[in-house]
């Protein structure tokens, strides 16, 4: 079972508390360092941000960037961790396909979606993955993640 926004703030929460307990729970979204200075040139001009994967099925996918609270997410969408301070969200049935692979999201040249607030500067957002471990892919099962 994937988990929703509010058992992500739990489980945070959970962490801080108790750091031995997840320290070895692989993250399930992680960010090259150009998409971190990306998110904080865009941050810088729009505030706080949000990601939410589309409906994709491999490596090249675009998230979508948008100002933090204006895509709407509900109990459809797992928010599956946070990238350079940006909740990152991805709808269940998506989730289903992908719950076995660690995302990387990274930037490259060429033109964002239509939507996403990167479109213009040159660069767009995609998705980059690799199959968890066995080990890892037993540990999130443990942990609820998957």
């Amino acid at each position: 079972m994937a988990l929703t926004a509010e058992d992500a703030a739990r489980a945070t929460a959970t962490v801080d508390s108790d750091e031995t307990e997840y320290a070895a729970l692989p993250e399930q979204v992680l960010a090259t360092t150009a998409a971190v200075e990306l998110i904080e040139r865009l941050r810088a001009k729009h505030g706080p941000l949000m990601f939410h994967q589309s409906g994709g099925c491999c490596d090249g996918s675009s998230p979508m960037c948008f100002p933090l609270g204006e895509f709407m997410t509900g109990d459809s969408d797992v928010q599956l961790g946070v990238v350079a301070d940006a909740p990152f969200f991805m709808s269940k049935s998506q989730f289903e396909y992908w719950k076995h692979t660690q995302l990387t999201l990274d930037v490259v040249p060429g033109r964002g979606g239509m939507f996403s607030l990167e479109n213009g500067e040159g660069v767009r957002f995609l998705i980059r993955s690799r199959v968890f471990t066995d080990e890892e892919i037993r540990t999130l099962r443990a942990a609820g993640r998957i």
